[in-house]
């Protein structure tokens, strides 16, 4: 039966007779969009003889790779979307997250003709930089650092430092531009690129966001076309998505929502949005929705906030609490480095596997220079496990904080 919304009656998630006979005569000659990025134009900060595209790993292609053996990347399956402190292994966690916007970008970047392997690298490393506990989290080691150093954490800037400083790969810039304007937060019914063109550009624009905060993040355009359709897609992936979650953790029923499609919104707003962004921009030197699909995507945005994304538990009853253990844990490591404890955590689960990593490449992971943005690294990288782990072991109260929610209650084993 199909679905329909009536929000957005117009959003049928069929494209236009001309669109798709422009989508199939474009496929059919194998040609990519003149607007597509060619792997012939990845510019890398260390022209390394490792790091050259070949036929069976083209340049974007290494980028996907290289990100996906990072244990950063791992971590990803440990780390909250939006439900924290639940025994629900069908709740999606960012691992998950990272694959939907990869395949929500793909469909869009395939019917437009552009590089669907920089689609894949930007979307799986966009939140590669997330801390635990979702936007909750990132919020919470936000408040302590720019307390400490007057500086901000935002995650887009992070995942850049993570794939780019941290780990150090040496991803094209193309990956890394579309890994920091990725951030869903700030949506656009037009995205027009940028004109970067090289690594002194990109790197003052990085300094300025751990500056200046949100008014630099706002003000971040793509330089790629899939760039812009990742940064579309990942509104897409999570607008229904995260509705269906929040049905079946009991937060909100299949009655909550104004458009009355319930968890089926998701299926709704996969066909309907994609097929608007591809019908108003197949051709253009930009990307773009039609007025119904970006107000539609606005308000169902706007609704998850009103009933899902402030009233989680991490946002709610413990909030405060959680709050504080961000501040107690990032003295705690920010202390263990100044007293050079290399028993610590932040030593042996941190710097030296870091360290490890960076050897075969001739880098160092320079933690010294700044000993809190090297605790933000720990923090953010942590998973809802290990922070509850590592705050039980440290701070007696947070046993009692954290909810003890198993599988089987009210139901036998």
């Amino acid at each position: 039966m199909e679905v329909t919304n009536k929000l957005a009656p117009h959003l049928t998630g069929q494209l236009s007779p001309q669109v798709q006979q422009a989508i199939a005569d474009r496929r059919a000659s194998g040609v990519l969009s003149p607007f597509a990025t060619p792997n012939a134009a990845a510019l890398r900060r260390d022209k390394t003889e490792r790091d050259q595209e070949s036929v069976l790993r083209p340049a974007f292609v290494r980028d996907s790779e290289k990100i996906m053996h990072m244990s950063a990347y791992n971590r990803l399956a440990g780390k909250t979307q939006v439900f924290s402190f639940r025994a629900d292994d069908d709740l999606a966690r960012r691992g998950l997250h990272v694959q939907l916007v990869a395949r929500v970008a793909r469909d869009i970047g395939a019917a437009l003709g552009l590089n669907l392997d920089l689609i894949e690298a930007i979307a799986l490393g966009h939140d590669i930089g997330h801390t635990p506990f979702g936007h909750a989290g990132e919020r919470f080691l936000n408040d302590v650092y720019h307390a400490r150093t007057g500086r901000f954490f935002a995650h887009n800037v992070q995942s850049v430092r993570v794939l780019d400083v941290t780990y150090g790969r040496n991803l094209a810039l193309q990956t890394l531009d579309g890994v920091i304007c990725h951030n869903g937060e700030f949506e656009q019914q037009v995205f027009e690129t940028s004109n970067l063109d090289g690594f002194d550009e990109f790197d003052r624009g990085v300094e300025e966001c751990w500056e200046k905060g949100g008014p630099a993040i706002a003000r971040l355009r793509p330089m790629t076309l899939e760039g812009c359709v990742v940064r579309v897609s990942d509104i897409i992936a999570y607008v229904g998505k995260d509705r269906q979650d929040a049905i079946r953790a009991g937060l909100c029923t299949e009655k909550s929502f104004d458009d009355g499609l319930g968890g089926a919104y998701n299926a709704w707003a996969l066909g309907a949005f994609v097929a608007d962004v591809v019908e108003n921009s197949l051709g253009k030197p930009r990307i773009e929705m039609s007025e119904e699909g970006f107000a539609e995507m606005r308000r169902a945005k706007r609704e998850n906030y009103e009933k899902i994304y402030g009233a989680s538990e991490v946002n709610g009853d413990f909030s405060r609490g959680v709050s504080e253990l961000f501040s107690l844990l990032y003295d705690h490591e920010l202390e263990a480095l100044r007293a050079g404890d290399e028993a610590a955590a932040i030593f042996r689960h941190h710097i030296e596997p870091l360290g490890r990593h960076l050897a075969p490449y001739g880098r160092t992971y320079d933690w010294e220079t700044d000993p809190d943005l090297a605790v933000v690294d720990f923090i953010s990288s942590m998973t809802d496990d290990y922070f509850m782990a590592t705050c039980s072991e440290l701070f007696p109260k947070a046993r009692e904080l954290f909810p003890r929610r198993g599988y089987f209650e009210g139901v036998r084993p």
